[in-house]
């Protein structure tokens, strides 16, 4: 018993250690921003036009269009048993606490600012072109989800079912979202028209542009791979000029059978042109590529980290 005792002590002083505190405190604040930004994206653009750009939300406009139910509590009603099937498969506590907290917040505040914008702003919409408000809606939601995601969270709804889907049977996530978003994109354009379909694609489209690039942020880092026979004074010319160290390796090229090298270094976006330069004034024949990476970490990498 005593042993036990202990182990809860250890246990709680570690999880109320200030760097735990200060970690749950970022996770918090960083889901809940993202929520009330992807409902202000959702109530200000997407609900006053009936831009039912797929998942829940998009059910949501539509049910709403026939009953006035508040948008935001038919999505969290919608989002409920969700939830247990997710906390069953998906994770459990960690899920179900991650996902609940998006849900709460994005169902709260969308039917705030449902209510209160066309109040408080002297227009509303404040917008009545349609391509705008499709443009927008898919920027600023895009925003907030990646902002979720980004703190290991999720919105809940189709993204749930999906990825049990893909868990239990292996197809890919991302044609089982097309069919799903597709199919409520569908059913809008019967509703609504075919003219807000388009443009539901269209947001549909540019949130997932946004929310990829809140999630893993501008692709700041390149790799630059050259083949060249002279390594040593590439690799020297790399390292001292710009200050990045080189990977080498010998192979055989497959259609002489000859020798050469292969030197790859990882190099920021505004790199790219003076590697270039570097290479051709060392070895002319040198054959280069330059790839783009998301992220360079670890060893000898800390310097690309942004």
């Amino acid at each position: 018993m005593h042993a036990q005792r202990q182990l809860f002590w250890s246990h709680l002083q570690k999880y109320l250690s200030f760097g735990s505190l200060w970690r749950v405190t970022a996770w918090t604040f960083t889901i809940t921003l993202g929520a009330t930004i992807a409902a202000l994206g959702y109530s200000l653009f997407q609900v006053p036009f009936n831009i039912a750009a797929g998942g829940l939300m998009g059910i949501g406009i539509i049910i709403n269009y026939f009953t006035g139910f508040p948008i935001g509590t038919l999505y969290f009603i919608m989002n409920l048993p969700l939830l247990i099937i997710g906390f069953v498969y998906l994770g459990r506590w960690r899920f179900l606490l991650s996902t609940l907290l998006a849900v709460v917040v994005f169902s709260v505040t969308a039917d705030l600012f449902t209510f209160y914008l066309p109040t408080v702003l002297e227009e509303f919409p404040i917008t009545d072109d349609m391509l705008l408000s499709a443009i927008y809606a898919g920027m600023i939601g895009g925003i907030g989800n990646g902002m979720v995601y980004r703190a290991s969270g999720t919105m809940g709804g189709t993204a749930v079912v999906g990825r049990i889907i893909q868990r239990h049977t292996g197809f890919p996530l991302s044609q089982i979202f097309l069919y799903t978003d597709t199919t409520i994109i569908v059913a809008a354009g019967i509703v609504f028209g075919w003219e807000l379909a388009l443009h539901a694609m269209l947001t549909l489209f540019l949130g997932g542009l946004a929310s990829d690039f809140t999630l893993e942020g501008p692709s700041a880092v390149r790799t630059a791979t050259i083949i060249t026979d002279q390594p040593l004074e590439l690799t020297q010319a790399l390292m001292t000029n710009m200050h990045r160290g080189v990977s080498q390796w010998p192979i055989t090229g497959g259609y002489t059978g000859n020798t050469h090298f292969m030197l790859m270094c990882t190099i920021y976006r505004s790199q790219v042109g003076e590697v270039k330069q570097l290479v051709d004034s060392i070895d002319p024949h040198a054959f280069i590529v330059i790839g783009t990476a998301q992220q360079a970490m670890g060893a000898s990498k800390a310097s690309l980290r942004r």
